[in-house]
């Protein structure tokens, strides 16, 4: 499955309103560890993790969104499951910590 690109038009929908945990990466073309951060965001998406949406939101395109999460630093990860932020995470992660706050989620 593709990484999808969320915005304000389709956030609510893919994400709030989704049965499936959503991994939302908030990012900048101009971010260096945003750029570090990207491929295991990718993989973890093509590797079709059932109930698991992941998508990214690029926080200059998109700021509305970004404040209305209270995103100050980037890359940030949220986690949603239900509508409701459920984990958040602040700079590069490993694969894992982003697969084990997933887990977390279930």
């Amino acid at each position: 499955m593709a990484v999808v690109t969320f915005t304000q038009e389709n956030f609510d929908q893919e994400v709030l309103k989704s049965s499936d945990i959503a991994i939302v990466d908030f990012w900048a073309t101009w971010c260096g560890p945003c750029k570090m951060f990207s491929p295991i965001i990718d993989e973890i998406a093509e590797e079709n993790h059932p109930g698991l949406k992941v998508g990214k939101v690029n926080v200059d395109e998109q700021p509305d969104l970004a404040g209305q999460y209270r995103v100050m630093s980037i890359p940030t990860l949220l986690v949603f499951k239900g509508g409701k932020v459920v984990a958040t995470s602040v700079g590069v992660q490993s694969k894992k910590a982003v697969l084990d706050m997933v887990e977390k989620a279930r």
